[in-house]
């Protein structure tokens, strides 16, 4: 009975402290994607281009040398603490400090003298200031990874919050306080000062995390040294902790590298081919990339991260349910969490086709650029659903402990997606299209190769006309009222502001032209339109059957909706 109460609770505490990652991941991004409009604002698509493409160099280096860290310390820390080895857990803390003094000291003299070759132009210069950043975030990692290993995930996450809050303060600011200095003749100059701001800005989130996570650990101190008095078990040599070190920190540098690398590869060669051989303007480059990857590919992020978050949360108890081998509890958890993922993704893919232009307007509404961050945004809107599957799938294979599996896919896919995205850019005219496309295809492929692993590998007992048909169904219902709600609402504003004759705007433009020139009126109608979305998607979905009230009450704060919905007799 006991045993069976203690299993309950470390499950309990398991899924608690995935979702506490998961969702300051989720809050991380939100910020993320506030800040990222008066930055664009600032430094323009040309700055946010170089940012961009130094940014996605910067981040391969970081996965190479600290990223997997965390991962790493707390997966051999907490087996150690599990049978009471206290001593050996510090021990090896100390020594994984040494580690990430060294290879972050690398990886910073790599990303600053080799910036030349690894970016292309002015984006060298920008990828130079992230140096400093990749040596401070080894400490701020190995420190994240402790406290996970002692299942406290709270640390980890509010320095995760914080990191992200100051990176947007000082970001906005450096960027606006260097401009200034640059001054206005030399445009690309001012782009790249505004860039090289930003890139500080990351340094300073690292910087504030790492002291936090620093206050933190001397805040406990007394307590961790009181356990170290009393273990009596014989503290591993240093020899074997640093075996042990570069032997879990590989398979994890290798896999979160393939899985990111497409994106600072792709950014290499979009630079490189156009720059080098099409002989385009550099400037034109950076803009188009920027376009891309600070505005489009940013907005998509978001629905995936929650996927994301909901793969995170599951992990632990497909694992603990395979362990105990339940293969048929476990598929019935993938299930169920495939369907709640599909019914936020697919709504999201189509909301963001429906009101790409809306959204665009009210994040990042510099005129010159709406209508191709729309365009962009409407084609990336697919991936969302694509990544979602690809993440659960990654999750639930790396449960069963098929780890190299989503490894080689992500390979295959890599190699796939960069033969694409060359022919298109020497061959075509694309421009950011082009890199639309091949992210579509690279997570399409992911999709379909995770998907194929996992059927020989466990039974799902997914209902294709539920998980799927049904949602896609009430999702193409909800975009075309979504839409002609946001038309309609900004007719009335248009219309009252002929009839007043207040509006100078509406008097002499036409109304589309009208619909995404006035800002508050595009914030209104767009509000109003997701409001309609919001409502429609979910009525339709259980007016023909696609979700019942336990799966609805699975996405967060839906509970609300299903109490409405009963409260109005469409939910019984």
């Amino acid at each position: 009975m006991n045993k069976k109460v203690g299993n309950k609770e470390m499950k309990k505490s398991l899924l608690m402290n995935a979702g506490i990652l998961a969702a300051a991941g989720i809050i991380s991004k939100i910020i993320g994607l506030l800040y990222g409009s008066p930055l664009a604002a600032i430094i323009g698509d040309e700055g946010n281009g170089y940012y961009g493409t130094a940014y996605e160099i910067y981040t391969i280096i970081l996965l190479i040398s600290s990223y997997s860290i965390p991962s790493a310390m707390s997966k051999i820390i907490s087996a150690r603490l599990a049978v009471g080895e206290f001593k050996t857990a510090q021990r090896i803390f100390r020594c994984a400090l040494v580690y990430v003094t060294i290879v972050g000291l690398i990886g910073s003299l790599l990303l600053f003298l080799g910036a030349d070759v690894l970016a292309a132009g002015r984006a060298a210069t920008v990828l130079r200031f992230f140096a400093p950043t990749i040596f401070v975030f080894g400490f701020l990692g190995v420190l994240r990874g402790y406290f996970q290993a002692q299942r406290t995930m709270v640390p980890s996450s509010v320095s995760q919050i914080l990191e992200q809050i100051f990176n947007a303060i000082v970001s906005v600011g450096a960027a606006y306080l260097l401009t200034e200095m640059a001054g206005y003749e030399d445009t690309s100059k001012r782009a790249v000062y505004g860039a090289i701001g930003s890139a500080l800005g990351t340094g300073s989130g690292v910087l504030v995390a790492l002291l936090f996570m620093l206050h933190i650990y001397l805040f406990n101190r007394k307590e961790i040294h009181k356990r170290l008095e009393f273990d009596k078990h014989e503290v591993l040599p240093d020899k074997e902790i640093y075996r042990l070190i570069i032997m879990i920190v590989t398979p994890f540098i290798l896999s979160t590298a393939i899985y990111n690398l497409s994106s600072s590869l792709n950014a290499t060669l979009f630079s490189r081919i156009l720059m080098n051989v099409r002989n385009v303007d550099e400037a034109q480059v950076a803009s188009m990339y920027g376009i891309y990857a600070r505005k489009a590919k940013v907005i998509t992020s978001l629905p995936i991260a929650l996927a994301s978050a909901a793969a995170s949360a599951m992990l632990p108890e497909v694992s603990a349910l395979l362990a105990k081998g339940d293969k048929e509890a476990a598929s019935n958890t993938i299930s169920k969490v495939t369907k709640v993922i599909l019914l936020i993704a697919i709504p999201s893919t189509v909301g963001l086709f429906a009101l790409a232009k809306p959204f665009i307007m009210i994040l990042f509404p510099q005129k010159s650029s709406i209508g191709e961050a729309a365009l962009l945004l409407q084609i990336l809107a697919i991936t969302v659903v694509f990544y979602s599957l690809s993440t659960i799938s990654n999750a639930v294979l790396q449960g069963i402990g098929k780890v190299n599996t989503p490894v080689v896919n992500a390979f295959l896919a890599l190699i796939v997606q960069t033969v694409l995205l060359t022919l298109l850019l020497l061959y075509t005219n694309l421009g950011g299209v082009s890199l639309c496309i091949v992210m579509i295809v690279y997570s399409l492929l992911m999709c379909i190769l995770n998907g194929m692993a996992l059927k020989r590998s466990i039974t799902t007992n997914n209902d294709f006309r539920k998980t799927y048909v049904l949602p896609s169904i009430a999702a193409i219902v909800m975009g075309i009222f979504a839409y002609l709600s946001y038309v309609l609402v900004s007719f009335v504003f248009y219309a009252v502001g002929r009839l007043e004759a207040v509006g100078a705007i509406a008097q002499d433009m036409k109304f589309v032209d009208y619909m995404y020139s006035n800002y508050f009126v595009n914030l209104v109608s767009a509000m109003i339109a997701m409001v309609v979305a919001v409502i429609v998607y979910f009525v339709m979905l259980v007016k023909i059957g696609g979700a019942s009230e336990s799966e609805i009450r699975r996405i967060p704060k839906a509970y609300l909706l299903v109490n409405v919905m009963k409260k109005l007799r469409i939910m019984k």
